[in-house]
C-alpha cells in the first residue's frame, strides 16, 4: 500500500472544542494548519454542551458571537441546589460584569460544525475527517508530524508542530509517552434526557436528597440530567433494574416524577466514568498537548470545554508568529503551559475539594445533606456572593484573543 505524504505548518489532532477553535485561530493568522478528526462526524451523545461567559466573550472578540447566538440554544442564568432544607441559589450569572451573563446550552456537535464551517473559508485550513493517528514522526529528538489512516489508506503528514487535542483518552498523549498525575473522584455520572415543560425552572437545578444526587440542565424542550452515583457503583445500579433507578430519581425530585417514567431501557442511559488528571509537562520538542489531552476535568461546574478553549486561545496567541516564520522553539510551547497550568491546577483542586467534601457527603444515604455553612455565609455577603458565578462563568484567569 502506498503512503500518501503531505505537509503543514501545524497539525492539530482532535476536532473537539480545543482543536477546532485552535485550528480556526491559527488559520486566521495565516498558519497552514490541518485538523485531523478520528470520527466521520461530530455527533456524539452527551458531550459537554455548556458555553460559559468566558467562551462567549472570546467568540465576540473574533466576531462570531452574534452568529453563534442564531443557532438554536437555551440559556442558564442561575444555578440552584435543592435539599431537604429548600432551594439555595449557588450561582447567579446575571451579577457578572459581562455582555453574556448566562451559560449558553448548545449541542457540542452544532458548536463544532459552526467553528469548522467558519474555518473552511480560510485558504490555510484543511480538515480531514475519519483520520485516525497511528504514530508520530520523530527525527533528531523532535516530533515532526504524524502517521494516520483513513478510508483512502495510509498517510504521512509532516509539520513543524503537532498539537494533541484529542480528549481524555488522548492517543497523542499515549504515543508521546506523557505521564499523568491522577486523582480519584468519588463519583461517576449517568446521563439521560427527560421532557421539559412550560413553567419549569429556566436555570440549572441540582437535587441532593436522601443520598441521591441529580443535576438537571435546561436544553429547551428537554432536561439533560446527570445522576451522580458512587464511584464504581454502576454495576449495582444496573443490577437493580431501570424501575429501581426511576424510583431513586423520583425520591430526590418528586416534582418531576412523571418525567422519569420515560426511562424504560438502559440504552437511554450513558455512563461517564469521572476522571481528573493532568500531565506534568504539556510539551516536548515539536509536540504540545492542550485541553483534555493535557488535563482531564471532572464534570463539576461544567468547565471542561471552557478551559480547553482558553488553552486554544493562549496557544494561538503564543504560537502563530513563530509557526509562520518557522522559528518555533520549545520555549514557545512552554509559554503556553506556563500561562495555563496554574488556572487549571486551581480549578482541579477546587473540584477535588467539592467532590470529597460536598458530593461524597451528599451521596451518603446515612446523612441528611445540608449546604455547607461556609458556603451559605459566603452567599449572604454582597462582596463575595458573586464569587461562585465568577469562578464557574469566567474562570480564575480571563484570556483574550491577540489581534
Amino acid at each position: 500500500m502506498t503512503t500518501e505524504r503531505g505537509e503543514a505548518d501545524c497539525v492539530v489532532v482532535g476536532g473537539g472544542p480545543a482543536g477546532a477553535v485552535l485550528a480556526l485561530l491559527l488559520a486566521r493568522k495565516g498558519v497552514r494548519v490541518t485538523l485531523l478528526e478520528a470520527h466521520e462526524d461530530f455527533d456524539r451523545d452527551f458531550r459537554g454542551d455548556t458555553l460559559h461567559p468566558s467562551v462567549l466573550e472570546l467568540m465576540d472578540e473574533i466576531g462570531l458571537a452574534e452568529r453563534l447566538h442564531r443557532l438554536p440554544h437555551s440559556k442558564i442564568h442561575t444555578g440552584t441546589i435543592i435539599t431537604d432544607e429548600g432551594p439555595t441559589v449557588l450561582a447567579d450569572f446575571r451579577r457578572l460584569r459581562t455582555r453574556f451573563p448566562y451559560i449558553m446550552m448548545l449541542p457540542q456537535k452544532d458548536f463544532l460544525a459552526f467553528i469548522v464551517e467558519e474555518a473552511k473559508h480560510l485558504p490555510s485550513f484543511e480538515l480531514r475527517m475519519g483520520a485516525r493517528v497511528e504514530g508520530l514522526i520523530e527525527e533528531g529528538g523532535a516530533v515532526r508530524g504524524v502517521r494516520y489512516e483513513d478510508r483512502s489508506g495510509e498517510h504521512e503528514l509532516r509539520a513543524l508542530l503537532t498539537i494533541g487535542a484529542d480528549g481524555r483518552g488522548s492517543r497523542v498523549r499515549h504515543l508521546g509517552g506523557f505521564g499523568q498525575v491522577k486523582t480519584s473522584p468519588p463519583m461517576d455520572v449517568l446521563w439521560f434526557r427527560v421532557p421539559r415543560q412550560a413553567g419549569d425552572p429556566e436555570g440549572g437545578v441540582a437535587y441532593f436528597r436522601g443520598g441521591v444526587g441529580i443535576v438537571m440542565l435546561n436544553r429547551g424542550s428537554q432536561w439533560q440530567v446527570a445522576h451522580l452515583i458512587l464511584k464504581g457503583g454502576f454495576r449495582e445500579v444496573r443490577a437493580a433494574g431501570v424501575e429501581a433507578l426511576r424510583d431513586r430519581l423520583k425520591s430526590a425530585a418528586p416534582e418531576y416524577a412523571e418525567r422519569f417514567d420515560v426511562l424504560r431501557e438502559w440504552k437511554q442511559v450513558s455512563m461517564l466514568s469521572v476522571e481528573s488528571s493532568r500531565v506534568v509537562r504539556w510539551h516536548k520538542p515539536g509536540l504540545l498537548l492542550v485541553g483534555d489531552a493535557a488535563h482531564v476535568m471532572s464534570p463539576v461546574g461544567g468547565v471542561g470545554i471552557n478551559y480547553a478553549i482558553q488553552d486554544a486561545v493562549v496557544a494561538a496567541n503564543a504560537l502563530a508568529e513563530p509557526l509562520r516564520r518557522g522559528t518555533l522553539t520549545e520555549e514557545h510551547l512552554h509559554k503556553v503551559q506556563r500561562q495555563r497550568e496554574w488556572p487549571t491546577r486551581l480549578i482541579q483542586a477546587l473540584q477535588t475539594r467539592i467532590q470529597k467534601r460536598v458530593i461524597a457527603a451528599a451521596l451518603d444515604p446515612r446523612n441528611t445533606f445540608r449546604v455547607p455553612l461556609a458556603l451559605r455565609l459566603l452567599l449572604r455577603l454582597p462582596v463575595l456572593r458573586t464569587l461562585p458565578a465568577r469562578v464557574i462563568g469566567l474562570g480564575f484567569k480571563r484570556v483574550h484573543v491577540e489581534r
